[in-house]
């Protein structure tokens, strides 16, 4: 038997094209039962139960791939997020820090004006620019000097009490030097009970000292500490300090008083210029001795 035979065995049946013609009116009847008398719903479910699974796993490198790209997509953009807030933050902290700086100074410019008007005193505002860089050093420039008609000897105080004083004048700058450099010195009284004395810097910008106040004394811890206005360069009431510590000691003569400045000698920056104060008369020398009255004194010894 050739191979022609062969073939014709093994191709025995309905040719191809009636095959295609029978399955496609097959085809055709089906969808046509099922569209009118859904007889193949349930065969059609559990086809589908049948083949889910294999779908499923068709579907799956997709799905993980998709998944993985979608993770390192999104840590990514978390990652560009989350740096954009943290320079946000930062910009946003220094943006608090200053509104929080301005505020201070509105609130600290506001009590200046308040009591300006309140006590009727008149003056002009300034700004510290410079503090001196030597730390023993208690002086410091404001933006303000001879331009501004400034000039040596004014007082220089903020909204709680006195800072200073001016000491220099340059056109326009000024030195003022602080109630806390040593050994400057402001005639002062007790508030409480009109008690005058003399408040010493001691060179520590949190202390002053009252000097040569007898043991005696009538002067209590928290006591406030006023300007006397006797020196004709302080204008009488204006707050200095608060007695902070007392030492009596019955061995020495004198009490060690130490102080607090009530002024922020170290921490604001806008500050009041007081206008100098009339001049006073000059003090009257003390007049000599008449000669005779020398002898007659040392002839009394």
């Amino acid at each position: 038997m050739d191979s022609t035979q062969t073939f014709q065995v093994f191709n025995r049946g309905p040719s191809p094209a009636a095959r295609l013609v029978f399955f496609a009116v097959l085809s055709v009847l089906l969808m046509f039962v099922d569209a009118r008398f859904h007889y193949l719903e349930s065969t059609r479910s559990f086809l589908s139960v049948l083949v889910s699974p294999v779908q499923r796993l068709a579907t799956l490198p997709y799905i993980l791939s998709q998944a993985a790209g979608d993770f390192f997509v999104t840590q990514s953009s978390l990652l560009e997020e989350k740096k954009a807030l943290e320079r946000q933050h930062g910009l946003d902290a220094v943006q608090l820090v200053q509104h929080q700086s301005l505020l201070q100074e509105n609130l600290q410019l506001r009590n200046l004006i308040a009591l300006q008007q309140r006590n009727q005193f008149t003056g002009q505002f300034a700004e510290i620019v410079y503090a001196e860089r030597d730390v023993f050093s208690r002086k410091v420039l404001i933006n303000k000097g001879s331009a501004a008609n400034l000039q040596a000897g004014q007082v220089v105080m903020d909204d709680k009490g006195i800072v200073g004083q001016i000491t220099r004048v340059f056109p326009w700058l000024s030195e003022v030097t602080l109630i806390t450099e040593k050994d400057h010195a402001v005639p002062v009284q007790v508030l409480r009970n009109g008690l005058r004395s003399v408040a010493f810097g001691a060179g520590d910008i949190s202390q002053l000292s009252l000097r040569y106040m007898p043991v005696s004394s009538d002067i209590q811890n928290g006591d406030i500490l006023v300007t006397s206005g006797i020196d004709g360069l302080y204008p009488p009431g204006i707050p200095v300090a608060k007695v902070e510590k007392i030492e009596r000691d019955a061995a020495y003569p004198f009490a060690r008083i130490s102080c607090l400045p009530l002024g922020g000698v170290d921490k604001y920056r806008q500050l009041l210029v007081l206008s100098a104060m009339p001049k006073q008369p000059d003090r009257p020398e003390s007049e000599p001795v008449p000669a005779k009255l020398k002898s007659r004194k040392a002839g009394i010894h």
